[in-house]
This record gives C-alpha cells, structure tokens and sequence, in this order.
C-alpha cells in the first residue's frame, strides 16, 4: 500500500495532465496558478480587509488562513498526494469555520443559541464533526465545501434586502460573476474532462483558483459592511474603490462615516 504521503495516493485528480512540464509537479498549471492568484491577492488583502475612519484603523481579516489555505492547495495539485488532499479540503473547512464563528449576523442564529460564545461551541463542535466525516470519502469533500457557498449566496440576498446602497448591490453582483464562472470552471474539469482532454485544453482548474480569488476579492468587503452595520451601527460603513471607480479592475474596502441609522 502506497504510502498517504507519496505522489498520486489523493483519491481525486484534476484533468490536467500529470508531470507533462515538470518532474516534480504533478498538475504544473494548477499549482502555478494556484500560487499565481495566493501571491497576486495577499498583498491587496491589508487594503480589501481594513475599515478606516480618520487616522484610525480597525482590521478585520482571514489573510492568515486564507494564506495557510493556499500553501496546502499548492501542496495538494503539486503531489496528488492523500495528505495534500485532505489538507487542501480541510484548511477550506477550517477557514469557513473561523469566518463563520466571528461573523455570522447574530440575528441569523438558532434559537436556542442566545451568545456569540454559544455560536463558538456550536460551529466548533460542528467543525470536529465535518473533519472526522471528511475521512470517510475524501471524493465527496469538495462538492459539500462548494455547497456552503448557496448558503454564503442565500445571506446575501437577505441582506441585500434591507439595503438600497447601490455599490453594495453592484459589488454583490460582480462577486456572483466571478462565482458562477468559477464553479462553471470547476465543474467543466469534473464532469467535462473528456471534452478537453480531446480539444487538448485541459485546465479549467487552474481557473477556478484564479477565478475564486477574484470572488473572494469582493466578498470580504461585503461581509466586513453587514459586520459593520450588525456591530458598530454609530457608524456608517461605504463602499470604495482602489486606485479608482473608473479603472476596470479595482481593489474594494471599506471605510467608516458620520454616525447614521443602520442600512
């Protein structure tokens, strides 16, 4: 029995062709794009995940995880290894956890959890039970972490219900763009692989990576403005744009106003 460490032992391979460019790279676009859209969008992430009023700043972020996330996922597509895979799918999980726990609108919670430290033992516990599951077929990992998005969808929509921020409205939307072409991405190389293994194009992958960085780019700021009216509603939070509204393609934050009444 091959060893949970060795090259190819992951019970899941991408389309792309093994070891076509590199001796020691199993999927070589998939972890160079990987790496390509980890690295590109770490250093916007300070800007996409701070909240400024005046001279002040309050951070909100999941640079860490997310970077952690990346290296194991680099990991995963560069080994094909049973070790690689369940890191690549756990630290996802695990990173969904801790955004979760700190910044799921309380009013969205159970009802027969009444604190934000019950919420932690109830998405800490929940967290346990979904990494032991993750064991027992590997295969199925993937699809249930891309589910999780429907509820992340379905959260927006309520919010975007109770409030006529234009740019809110707008970011949502490229955040949806960005998604839907992502998972079409993830899909095509599942199911689809026949296809372009024949047209010679097998690397639909490697562009959801890049493609679920650039949704993630949008969402962050979106949860940071629903945190900001839920916790800090003296204040108004704004949509803005870096370096400018004008370019097409831009880094979104967050800035804190005067006082208002919650959107």
């Amino acid at each position: 029995m091959p060893s949970i460490f060795s090259y190819q032992s992951a019970e899941v391979d991408w389309c792309e062709g093994n070891f076509e460019r590199s001796a020691v790279i199993a999927e070589y676009y998939n972890t160079v794009r990987d790496g390509t859209s980890l690295f590109s969008f770490l250093p916007l992430t300070p800007l996409n995940f701070l909240v400024l009023e005046g001279d002040d700043q309050v951070g909100w972020g999941l640079e860490k995880p997310g970077l952690v996330e990346g290296i194991f996922s680099m990991y995963f597509h560069m080994t094909l290894s049973y070790v690689g895979q369940l890191l690549d799918e756990l630290s996802i999980l695990w990173t969904l956890a801790v955004a979760y726990s700190f910044w799921y609108p309380q009013a969205y919670f159970p009802k027969c959890i009444k604190t934000r430290k019950h919420f932690f033992w109830l998405t800490g516990i929940t967290t346990v039970i979904s990494t032991l599951m993750s064991f027992i077929k590997p295969t199925l990992n993937a699809y249930a972490l891309n589910c999780i998005a429907f509820h992340l969808l379905y959260l927006t929509r309520r919010e975007l219900k109770k409030c006529n921020d234009k740019r809110v409205h707008r970011m949502a939307a490229v955040m949806v763009m960005w998604w839907v072409l992502a998972i079409t991405s993830w899909i095509s190389d599942r199911w689809l692989c026949w296809l372009w293994q024949a047209i010679n194009f097998p690397y639909f992958h490697s562009f959801w990576h890049v493609l679920i960085a650039l949704s993630l780019l949008y969402c962050c700021p979106l949860v940071i403005y629903f945190d900001v009216s839920y916790e800090m509603p003296s204040f108004k939070p704004k949509l803005e744009y870096w370096p400018s509204d004008s370019w097409p393609v831009v880094v979104p934050y967050v800035i804190l106003e005067e006082p208002h009444k919650q959107c």
